[in-house]
């Protein structure tokens, strides 16, 4: 199974910005990304009265909706999965899991600071590292918000040895 590392931080502070950027420079660099996203609220992935939704509100526990360019899976579960858990359900041979949120989970996390925002979200010896606009009196790693190479070069180190090799240079041109 591919690493996960989690961006986590307060609401509003830049995780999906983040992780927008770093997809990215890890394809750039030959990594094959996967993402998770969490909420903490219920969702739809379909609209009310679609046959889809027909077939859930019918009973059934998993829904795969499928186009020539689209998949997805609805799946009824029992309690708010990990990040762990979710990434068993990514079908193929990726490299990295980016998850957004999962403050509480056990996984590498990085989290994403901002001054306007309030304090920190998760303990700082939960942290692999701070993406931040203000220096921290911590001692964790600190990058600032726009140093995408930096922070994935710090990524690639921490999780690389698990990573499926990086395409050589010669199939990226």
């Amino acid at each position: 199974m591919p690493p996960i590392v989690c961006i986590v931080g307060r609401p509003k502070s830049g995780k999906t910005t983040l992780i927008t950027k770093l997809i990215p420079e890890l394809k750039r660099r030959g990594y094959k990304v996967a993402t998770i996203k969490h909420v903490s609220h219920e969702f739809n992935l379909d609209t009310p009265g679609k046959d889809s939704w027909q077939h859930s509100q019918a009973g059934s526990e998993f829904v795969i909706l499928s186009s020539p360019r689209q998949v997805s899976i609805v799946q009824k579960v029992d309690h708010d999965l990990s990040p762990d858990e979710l990434a068993r359900l990514i079908p193929g041979d990726f490299d990295i899991v980016l998850a957004e949120g999962f403050k509480r989970s056990k996984e590498l996390k990085i989290e994403v600071h901002r001054r306007k925002v309030g304090g920190l979200a998760c303990s700082p010896k939960e942290l692999m590292a701070i993406v931040t606009d203000e220096r921290l009196p911590l001692d964790v790693p600190q990058f600032p918000l726009d140093d995408v190479s930096g922070i994935v070069d710090m990524i690639i180190e921490r999780v690389g040895a698990r990573c499926i090799t990086p395409l050589n240079k010669d199939e990226t041109n």
